[in-house]
């Protein structure tokens, strides 16, 4: 394996990834990304000292990129507008780069996500972006439709069972149900005294 230090352990990142999406976290050894890199074990250790570390350091880098949106979208206005631009990157961050792996790598290993403390952070911060998304003094109405606007982004990966969706139309679908969420928050709720 050649290249920069950074490169290198992008690629164990990314090689890792695969093989815990196809055949399991657990079913999956230090020994096995070795090979698939083709680089020894010694050379996986200077890098990564065990799967976990190699988890936590993929969920370390999505959790800065989330925390970079949800401070931007924190001093956005809180109305539909900014609700619906706060999403779309999600979205973006989501499906770009290797967002939909990591994604994929949690819907497929839950048991041993809610075992790793980066489990925990990752859902602190989905969390974290659904009370932006609800804004100041939510409803539980409000708070619910924030948070399945998000899942609707994720479950596109799943729910959209055919092969020749493109990634772009997942996006795209996963939005336009979203948005029909978001665009209710802050609206009064049938049943509701208003004021």
């Amino acid at each position: 394996m050649t290249g920069s230090t950074g490169d290198t352990r992008s690629r164990i990142q990314q090689v890792a990834l695969e093989l815990f999406t196809e055949q399991g976290y657990e079913k999956t050894s230090l020994r096995e990304i070795a090979e698939r890199l083709g680089v020894t074990k010694a050379a996986l250790y200077y890098h990564f000292k065990s799967k976990d570390d190699i988890v936590d350091s993929f969920v370390a880098d999505r959790i800065n990129r989330l925390d970079q949106l949800i401070d931007w979208a924190a001093r956005q206005p809180t109305d539909a507008a900014s609700r619906r631009a706060t999403l779309r990157r999600y979205a973006e961050e989501f499906f770009g780069n290797e967002g939909q792996s990591v994604m994929r790598f949690f819907e497929q290993n839950q048991t041993v996500v809610k075992q790793l403390s980066s489990g925990q952070m990752m859902r602190d911060r989905l969390l974290r972006v659904a009370d932006v998304l609800a804004g100041p003094d939510p409803t539980p109405g409000d708070q619910l439709r924030a948070t399945m606007a998000i899942f609707a982004v994720h479950g596109s990966l799943f729910a959209l069972r055919q092969p020749e969706i493109s990634l772009e139309q997942r996006q795209q679908l996963a939005l336009e149900l979203a948005f029909e969420l978001l665009d209710r928050v802050g609206a009064p709720e049938p049943g509701r005294p208003t004021g």
